[in-house]
């Protein structure tokens, strides 16, 4: 693997009022480069948390400012269209990038051509391990998903280990893998430019699935990588507007069903469509319901502390 002076990698970053997540994100960039010739490429959906704090940081970040927010995969293809290095690194503006990721990530993919993409290990800033490597969904996803309250009540169920494919890694082995996050992957330009660019119908979620599953499609390996690690302060742009990011998840979810579905499931359509929406409503009204026992307990807090003053 070429460490000279040759490009070997262009990062693309896409930012939605996540500035301070991600001057952060851009410094852990540098200290894992370790001088390795890179170009990143910052895409910003018109945040309005002072952006060009960027450039002034990191004078050598190209940063594309939007004037609307055009979405997660449309952002992104405008910076994969903007670089010719062989490998591509995508990563969450709310992203820690581990030391040695890229000598480790970059070596594995040379030895391996027919890697198309790969995803390291994600973890959760208490250190634990997201389930970032997956299948691909089916009925009983909405069920027992990596999100869905049977799996965080019984984690170990056999449905959802099988559908969370990190919870068989060894944490050692490179395993293939319907596909991976697209919090942080490692994308071959070759596998990229044969495959095509993420479907810009998807304005977020699922973008990342679509796109493994055309890869998986055109001959190209998924590959989850847990020697490198990334960690991933999830929601930090979603958190902004929790109403809209649940509805944009649920819209997305639709969407990839009725792209890759048998025509026998297809026919299904409204009544998929309409499990959807009532599960929308739940995680709609038990957000809520949590942050309304948030805010009730922090006004409570403060009553507390003002009579003990």
């Amino acid at each position: 693997m070429p460490l000279g002076g040759e490009l070997i990698l262009d990062i693309v970053i896409v930012n939605y009022k996540s500035t301070d997540h991600l001057l952060r994100c851009l410094a852990s960039v540098y200290d894992s480069l370790r001088g390795l010739p890179a170009h990143i490429f910052v895409l910003d959906n018109a945040s309005e948390d002072g952006v060009d704090r960027v450039v002034s940081m990191f004078p050598e970040v190209v940063l594309f400012k939007s004037a609307r927010n055009v979405g997660f995969a449309r952002a992104i293809n405008n910076g994969l269209r903007q670089g010719r290095a062989p490998y591509i690194l995508l990563v969450n503006p709310d992203s820690l990038v581990g030391d040695g990721l890229f000598e480790a990530a970059l070596k594995y993919m040379e030895e391996n051509p027919g890697v198309g993409i790969l995803g390291p290990r994600i973890l959760n800033a208490d250190g634990s391990i997201q389930t970032s490597a997956r299948s691909f969904p089916n009925a009983f996803t909405g069920l027992f998903g990596r999100s869905s309250v049977l799996s965080r009540l019984f984690p170990h169920n056999p449905l959802s280990r099988r559908n969370m494919l990190t919870m068989a890694s060894d944490g050692i082995t490179p395993m293939q893998v319907d596909w991976v996050s697209g919090a942080c992957m490692v994308v071959r330009r070759q596998a990229f430019e044969n495959v095509g660019p993420m479907d810009e119908r998807f304005f977020m979620y699922w973008e990342d699935a679509d796109w493994c599953r055309r890869m998986w499609g055109k001959g190209w390996k998924v590959v989850y990588f847990p020697v490198s690690e990334v960690i991933h302060y999830a929601g930090g742009s979603s958190s902004e507007k929790p109403v809209r990011s649940a509805y944009e998840f649920h819209k997305s979810s639709f969407k990839l069903f009725n792209k890759h579905a048998r025509l026998a499931y297809r026919l299904m359509s409204p009544l998929v469509a309409f499990g959807l929406g009532m599960r929308l409503c739940l995680v709609v009204a038990m957000g809520g319901l949590r942050r309304l026992v948030k805010q009730n307990y922090q006004e409570g807090g403060k009553r507390t502390f003002k009579r003990a003053g």
